[in-house]
Protein backbone atom coordinates (compact mmCIF):
# COMPACT_ATOMS: atom_id res chain seq x y z
CA UNK A 1 0.00 0.00 0.00
CA UNK A 2 1.38 3.39 -0.96
CA UNK A 3 1.31 6.36 1.40
CA UNK A 4 -1.47 7.93 -0.69
CA UNK A 5 -3.52 4.74 -0.46
CA UNK A 6 -3.14 4.79 3.34
CA UNK A 7 -4.80 8.21 3.53
CA UNK A 8 -7.78 6.99 1.51
CA UNK A 9 -8.19 3.65 3.31
CA UNK A 10 -10.66 3.19 6.20
CA UNK A 11 -9.27 4.31 9.53
CA UNK A 12 -7.61 1.72 11.73
CA UNK A 13 -6.04 2.38 15.13
CA UNK A 14 -2.89 0.84 16.55
CA UNK A 15 -3.25 -0.82 19.97
CA UNK A 16 -0.89 1.88 21.31
CA UNK A 17 -2.27 4.83 19.31
CA UNK A 18 -1.69 7.98 21.38
CA UNK A 19 -4.48 10.49 22.03
CA UNK A 20 -3.11 14.06 22.18
CA UNK A 21 -5.25 16.63 23.97
CA UNK A 22 -3.75 19.98 23.04
CA UNK A 23 -4.39 23.07 25.19
CA UNK A 24 -7.79 22.04 26.55
CA UNK A 25 -7.65 24.84 29.12
CA UNK A 26 -10.15 26.99 30.96
CA UNK A 27 -8.62 30.18 29.61
CA UNK A 28 -10.23 29.50 26.24
CA UNK A 29 -13.63 30.07 27.87
CA UNK A 30 -12.83 33.81 28.05
CA UNK A 31 -14.95 34.96 25.10
CA UNK A 32 -14.14 38.61 25.79
CA UNK A 33 -10.50 37.81 25.00
CA UNK A 34 -10.85 35.23 22.22
CA UNK A 35 -14.11 36.21 20.51
CA UNK A 36 -16.56 33.95 18.69
CA UNK A 37 -15.82 30.22 18.67
CA UNK A 38 -17.10 27.36 16.55
CA UNK A 39 -18.11 23.77 17.32
CA UNK A 40 -19.74 23.90 20.78
CA UNK A 41 -19.69 20.08 20.81
CA UNK A 42 -15.88 19.86 20.71
CA UNK A 43 -15.43 19.20 24.43
CA UNK A 44 -18.04 16.43 24.35
CA UNK A 45 -16.25 14.79 21.41
CA UNK A 46 -12.92 15.03 23.27
CA UNK A 47 -14.50 13.49 26.37
CA UNK A 48 -15.83 10.60 24.27
CA UNK A 49 -12.34 9.96 22.93
CA UNK A 50 -10.82 10.07 26.42
CA UNK A 51 -13.37 7.47 27.57
CA UNK A 52 -12.60 5.24 24.59
CA UNK A 53 -8.86 5.47 25.25
CA UNK A 54 -9.38 4.61 28.91
CA UNK A 55 -11.62 1.66 27.98
CA UNK A 56 -9.00 0.26 25.61
CA UNK A 57 -5.93 1.06 27.74
CA UNK A 58 -4.39 3.30 25.09
CA UNK A 59 -2.07 6.13 26.17
CA UNK A 60 -3.29 9.70 26.63
CA UNK A 61 -1.02 12.75 26.42
CA UNK A 62 -2.19 16.10 27.83
CA UNK A 63 -0.55 19.31 26.61
CA UNK A 64 -0.88 22.71 28.32
CA UNK A 65 0.13 26.05 26.86
CA UNK A 66 1.92 28.46 29.21
CA UNK A 67 1.68 32.00 27.85
CA UNK A 68 3.69 34.91 29.23
CA UNK A 69 0.46 36.84 29.72
CA UNK A 70 -3.27 36.55 29.07
CA UNK A 71 -5.82 33.85 29.96
CA UNK A 72 -3.34 30.98 29.47
CA UNK A 73 -0.53 32.44 31.58
CA UNK A 74 1.00 29.88 33.89
CA UNK A 75 -0.36 30.56 37.36
CA UNK A 76 -3.52 32.23 36.03
CA UNK A 77 -6.87 30.46 36.59
CA UNK A 78 -7.20 29.92 32.85
CA UNK A 79 -4.02 27.85 32.69
CA UNK A 80 -5.89 24.98 34.36
CA UNK A 81 -7.29 22.09 32.34
CA UNK A 82 -11.01 21.95 31.69
CA UNK A 83 -12.89 19.88 34.25
CA UNK A 84 -13.61 16.89 32.03
CA UNK A 85 -9.87 16.20 31.73
CA UNK A 86 -9.16 16.13 35.45
CA UNK A 87 -9.64 12.34 35.60
CA UNK A 88 -7.87 11.58 32.32
CA UNK A 89 -4.77 10.05 34.00
CA UNK A 90 -2.35 10.93 31.19
CA UNK A 91 0.69 8.82 30.44
CA UNK A 92 2.53 12.08 29.70
CA UNK A 93 1.84 15.71 30.66
CA UNK A 94 3.58 18.34 28.52
CA UNK A 95 3.94 22.08 29.05
CA UNK A 96 4.75 24.23 26.02
CA UNK A 97 5.21 27.90 25.17
CA UNK A 98 4.90 27.70 21.37
CA UNK A 99 2.36 26.30 18.93
CA UNK A 100 3.56 22.71 18.51
CA UNK A 101 3.20 19.99 21.13
CA UNK A 102 6.51 18.66 19.79
CA UNK A 103 8.30 21.68 21.30
CA UNK A 104 7.49 21.22 24.96
CA UNK A 105 8.68 19.63 28.18
CA UNK A 106 8.99 16.67 28.42
CA UNK A 107 9.89 15.99 24.78
CA UNK A 108 6.97 14.37 22.95
CA UNK A 109 8.99 13.03 20.03
CA UNK A 110 11.51 11.35 22.34
CA UNK A 111 8.70 9.81 24.40
CA UNK A 112 6.93 8.45 21.32
CA UNK A 113 10.18 7.05 19.94
CA UNK A 114 10.99 5.38 23.25
CA UNK A 115 7.58 3.69 23.26
CA UNK A 116 7.76 2.76 19.59
CA UNK A 117 4.44 4.55 19.02
CA UNK A 118 3.74 5.52 15.42
CA UNK A 119 0.16 6.83 15.47
CA UNK A 120 -1.14 10.01 17.14
CA UNK A 121 -4.72 11.26 17.28
CA UNK A 122 -4.71 15.05 17.62
CA UNK A 123 -7.54 16.92 19.35
CA UNK A 124 -7.89 20.15 21.29
CA UNK A 125 -7.82 23.94 20.92
CA UNK A 126 -7.26 25.78 18.54
CA UNK A 127 -7.94 23.81 15.34
CA UNK A 128 -5.91 26.03 13.03
CA UNK A 129 -3.12 26.98 15.43
CA UNK A 130 -1.69 24.50 17.93
CA UNK A 131 -3.65 21.49 16.66
CA UNK A 132 -2.73 22.11 13.03
CA UNK A 133 0.90 22.90 13.86
CA UNK A 134 1.18 19.70 15.89
CA UNK A 135 -0.40 17.68 13.07
CA UNK A 136 1.97 19.14 10.48
CA UNK A 137 4.98 18.31 12.63
CA UNK A 138 3.68 14.82 13.34
CA UNK A 139 3.38 14.19 9.61
CA UNK A 140 6.82 15.62 8.91
CA UNK A 141 8.35 13.44 11.62
CA UNK A 142 6.86 10.34 10.03
CA UNK A 143 3.98 9.65 12.40
CA UNK A 144 0.57 8.45 11.28
CA UNK A 145 -1.34 11.57 12.31
CA UNK A 146 -5.12 11.34 12.70
CA UNK A 147 -7.14 14.56 12.95
CA UNK A 148 -10.77 14.24 14.17
CA UNK A 149 -11.79 17.79 13.34
CA UNK A 150 -15.00 17.76 15.34
CA UNK A 151 -12.92 17.14 18.49
CA UNK A 152 -11.26 20.54 18.01
CA UNK A 153 -12.46 24.12 17.91
CA UNK A 154 -11.17 27.58 17.12
CA UNK A 155 -12.23 31.23 17.01
CA UNK A 156 -12.91 33.90 14.40
CA UNK A 157 -9.71 35.75 13.52
CA UNK A 158 -8.88 39.08 11.91
CA UNK A 159 -6.44 39.17 8.99
CA UNK A 160 -3.86 41.83 8.11
CA UNK A 161 -6.41 43.66 5.95
CA UNK A 162 -8.81 43.97 8.88
CA UNK A 163 -11.22 41.35 7.56
CA UNK A 164 -12.61 38.94 10.14
CA UNK A 165 -12.49 35.35 8.95
CA UNK A 166 -15.12 33.08 10.55
CA UNK A 167 -13.86 30.10 12.53
CA UNK A 168 -15.65 27.70 10.17
CA UNK A 169 -13.66 29.04 7.22
CA UNK A 170 -10.39 28.75 9.13
CA UNK A 171 -11.22 25.13 9.97
CA UNK A 172 -12.05 24.41 6.34
CA UNK A 173 -8.66 25.77 5.29
CA UNK A 174 -6.89 23.71 7.96
CA UNK A 175 -8.48 20.40 7.07
CA UNK A 176 -8.00 21.03 3.37
CA UNK A 177 -4.29 21.72 3.89
CA UNK A 178 -3.78 18.72 6.18
CA UNK A 179 -5.62 16.40 3.80
CA UNK A 180 -4.33 17.68 0.46
CA UNK A 181 -0.71 17.71 1.61
CA UNK A 182 -0.97 14.39 3.47
CA UNK A 183 0.05 15.82 6.83
CA UNK A 184 -2.76 13.96 8.58
CA UNK A 185 -5.77 11.74 7.98
CA UNK A 186 -8.80 14.01 8.51
CA UNK A 187 -11.68 12.11 10.10
CA UNK A 188 -14.61 12.45 12.51
CA UNK A 189 -14.76 11.45 16.15
CA UNK A 190 -17.26 8.74 15.25
CA UNK A 191 -14.78 7.19 12.85
CA UNK A 192 -12.14 7.15 15.58
CA UNK A 193 -14.53 5.66 18.13
CA UNK A 194 -15.53 2.91 15.68
CA UNK A 195 -11.87 2.14 14.97
CA UNK A 196 -11.09 2.12 18.70
CA UNK A 197 -13.60 -0.69 19.22
CA UNK A 198 -11.73 -2.47 16.43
Amino acid sequence: MTNTDAFDAPLTLDPDAVLLLVDVQRGFEDSAFWGVRDNPQAEQRMAELVAAWQDTDRPIVVVQHASKAGPLAEGAPGFALKDFLLGAAPALHITKTVNSAFYGTPDLHAWLQERGARQVVITGIMTNVCCETTARMAGNLGYDAVFPTDATHTFDMTGPDGTTVPAADLVRATVTTLHANRFAKVVTTEQVLTAAKG
